[in-house]
């Protein structure tokens, strides 16, 4: 190569570096509106009435400290892709989903079918399948948006942090998406509620919210809800219940024990002989002590195993109510059985499939609850008690 040449050659190769090296089609984090939570209402009119909750960005300026974390857009639209383009044209910012945490459905939304929400979902990449999904019942979605929890800066990350400590049921969009589309199973979301207002020293009240229970799903529409006790026999019979709490009532004793479950999980047995469909559900879990109202000492092994006995029968009958909502009462299959049925016995399944919805509230169903109780030898007997009240 001609020594002339090799000047020009370097200075076109780094020109080529230059302008090929470049992020010409980035977005800029301040031409962003991170959105936070979303809610989904119907209006009177029957249009979708979409609400987005978005951070606001600090101005780092050291501020009084009492600047707002977050405002609300809403916006409505004959279905939720007009809704956002609404949303979208009031942002001075290009609305930013990846950081969402929780979807909101209101109870009259998810009567009439959340299916168009779910194709919105599973046709954008940019949403994040671990984002939570709850109903709001009683209510709508978008004033659960406006609260303004004491606890934490937004009310999307209150629930956030009291999903996390168990004991709720849990629902992710991921979650929804795989029961949804599985054989032998319908998909269940937690439940959200307005609950008591909490009073300032100002005499200002703030309305606050609670996880009560969960919302049960068939064909993408809610048909139904369990409560609190309900939902622990969910929680049970799907293989969930994480650090949970059980408490058993000995009246004969002179009151209650309660625990807290460290380790749980399920399984279920399915024998299908012609028409007779019979099916078994054990429960096996380790739990603390962690209250003692009764005369018992229960560091005493035959005490310890009278609590435990009565504890598997409150275990029991909390699947058995949940039994009697989901199997009898709403028919649906939100525990799985079918499923259960599908992955042990395809052939019977495929004869099965069809009629499910008829068979499932035929379906003969026995529970049965093993419990082991640990940390009980420090217990005792309560300390109030005299030692000829104790019973030993």
């Amino acid at each position: 190569m001609n020594l002339k040449m090799k000047p020009i050659l370097c200075i076109g190769l780094l020109f080529m570096v230059f302008i090929t090296s470049g992020c010409w089609d980035r977005t800029e984090i301040n031409d962003l509106a991170f959105i936070l939570g979303t809610a989904f209402d119907v209006t009177e009119e029957g249009e979708t009435l979409l609400s987005l909750q978005v951070a606001i960005p600090s101005s780092g300026m050291g501020g009084s400290g009492q600047q707002e974390r977050f405002f609300v857009l809403s916006a409505t639209g004959k279905n939720a892709n007009e809704a956002f383009q609404k949303l979208q044209n009031q942002s001075s910012r290009r609305l930013f989903t990846s950081h969402r945490s929780v979807i909101f459905i209101s109870e009259a939304f998810g009567k009439q079918g959340i299916n168009e929400v779910l194709d919105v979902f599973t046709h954008d990449p940019r949403q994040r399948l671990k984002t939570y999904i709850m109903v709001v019942r009683g209510g709508q979605g978008q004033e659960v948006l406006r609260t303004k929890y004491p606890f934490e800066q937004v009310p999307t990350e209150a629930v956030k942090e009291m999903e996390a400590l168990g004991g709720n049921l849990v629902a992710t969009l991921r979650d929804f998406f795989i029961e949804a589309t599985s054989e032998g199973i319908n998909p269940v979301t937690g439940v959200i509620e307005e609950d008591v207002h909490s009073t300032s020293l100002k005499g200002t009240k703030n309305k606050l919210f609670s996880l009560m229970g969960s919302a049960v799903f068939k064909d993408l529409k809610v048909v139904g809800f369990l409560d609190q006790e309900e939902t622990n026999g969910l929680l049970w019979a799907t293989n969930r219940m994480k650090k949970g709490r059980v408490t058993t009532y000995l009246p004969q004793y002179g009151g209650s024990v309660g625990v807290i479950i460290d380790h749980s999980k399920r399984k279920i047995t399915s024998q299908v002989n012609g028409d007779a469909i019979k099916v078994t559900i054990q429960v096996q879990g380790q739990a603390s002590l962690v209250e003692n109202n009764t005369h018992l000492d229960v560091s005493r092994p035959n005490n310890l195993e009278l609590i435990q006995k009565s504890m598997e029968k409150s275990v029991e009958m909390e699947i058995r109510k949940l039994l009697v909502k989901v199997q009898k009462i709403y028919k649906v299959d939100s525990i799985g059985i079918g499923q259960d049925i599908y992955r042990n016995d395809p052939k019977a399944w495929k004869q099965l499939k069809n009629q499910w919805d008829r068979k499932y509230p035929e379906v003969e169903v026995s529970i049965r609850a093993d419990l082991s109780i640990n940390g009980a030898g420090m217990a005792g007997a309560p300390l109030q008690l005299k030692d000829k009240e104790v019973m030993k």
